[in-house]
């Protein structure tokens, strides 16, 4: 049974997301603060954390530098707050994901899914999503099958995409890993790989998704799942 932990200083919120979480088979431990959420995260060693940014005393964001200080475990974001600059910084700190509130409980769980998904490793010779196949070892990529010529930078950018299917790749992510060490700027150069990706990926490939202003994602197959329900 996978555990999952919330910090949030709404009691309504919590008594929610653990009503949604133990029907899916969760095992829930809840924490009101940030101090709190630390000692439940050290003594629980949950599968998944889901983070509100305000908190009292101790920030969101706070819980999430000190938790990285010492654990990968996945840190899903949820917060009213849907400022540009707070998405980056949260993302940049470590967070897996970040959803704003109010939200659907399947994009919620269709979320937990991909973050705690690990398909891939470091040691892996190969990257699948969806129909998606990229194999590490040759520089190769497939789409149902057929391969699909990509340049060095663009095999480079996909794979940065993919082995985070799912979720959020901040613009400053994916440059420091497909750019790094070139000092000038590579934003533009990014919008443009990406646009000849999309048309490489073709219909039946895995959508790359705009996070407008934050960075993109590369969508997958729970990305496809419709809220139902909201959650306020």
């Amino acid at each position: 049974m996978s555990k999952a932990l919330i910090i949030d200083d709404e009691q309504q919120m919590r008594r929610l997301l653990r009503m949604v979480l133990e029907s899916r088979g969760y095992e829930v431990s809840e924490a009101a603060d940030g101090q709190l959420g630390l000692q439940e995260a050290a003594f629980q060693r949950p599968d998944v954390v889901l983070l509100d940014l305000g908190l009292p005393g101790m920030s969101g964001l706070e819980v999430l530098k000190r938790l990285r200080e010492w654990t990968d475990v996945p840190v899903l974001i949820l917060s009213v707050r849907d400022q540009e600059g707070v998405k980056v910084e949260a993302l940049e700190c470590g967070a897996d994901d970040y959803v704003t509130k109010p939200f659907g409980t399947a994009e919620l769980l269709a979320r937990l899914t991909v973050i705690q998904r690990r398909r891939f490793t470091r040691q892996s010779a190969e990257v699948v999503v969806g129909t998606l196949k990229l194999d590490l070892l040759h520089h190769e990529a497939f789409v149902e099958t057929a391969p699909i010529k990509l340049t060095p930078t663009e095999f480079a950018l996909l794979k940065a995409l993919a082995e985070h299917a799912g979720r959020i790749v901040t613009q400053n992510q994916i440059i420091r890993q497909v750019w790094s060490g070139q000092c000038s700027d590579q934003s533009e150069g990014l919008r443009v790989h990406i646009n000849h990706l999309r048309k490489k990926l073709g219909d039946t490939g895995p959508r790359i998704v705009n996070e407008p202003g934050i960075g993109y994602r590369l969508e997958s197959l729970a990305d496809q799942a419709h809220p139902s329900e909201t959650v306020r």
